[in-house]
């Protein structure tokens, strides 16, 4: 998936804007293009885990439907670690497979780096 540089910095200004918790959301995709980005809430409000209310992304994937797109990324964000997923972030994939995992990290000083994975049976490999 291709995201526009407009795109991603949307995504990193609500890593930054969140911190030291972590962000959480998702992002749109139609024909290989990223073409939307929803914040989502995380309901753990941590600086260690995110979680996503289920009826809000059901919501969210209704709206991307409706506009002839489908799910092609979570997002979160990394305050305290590298952008690598974590073994919560590999279970949980489990449950998206064929979305790509967009990771955020953040630096002490708010500086981003950015990494997109997709994560399928366990295995986790750098877009």
């Amino acid at each position: 998936m291709r995201v526009a540089p407009a795109l991603l910095k949307e995504i990193i200004a609500h890593a930054r804007e969140e911190a030291p918790n972590e962000c959480c959301g998702l992002v749109a995709v139609r024909d290989g293009e990223a073409t939307d980005v929803r914040r989502a809430v995380n309901q753990a409000a941590s600086p260690l885990k995110f979680e996503v209310d289920g009826l809000e992304v059901l919501h969210v994937l209704d709206e991307f439907e409706d506009a002839g797109a489908e799910l092609g990324a979570i997002y979160h964000s990394h305050t305290r670690t590298p952008p690598y997923p974590s073994q919560t972030d590999i279970n949980f994939a489990a449950n998206w497979p064929g979305v790509e995992w967009i990771i955020v990290g953040l630096d002490r000083g708010g500086e981003a780096t950015v990494r997109t994975y997709l994560i399928e049976d366990g295995n986790v490999r750098e877009l």
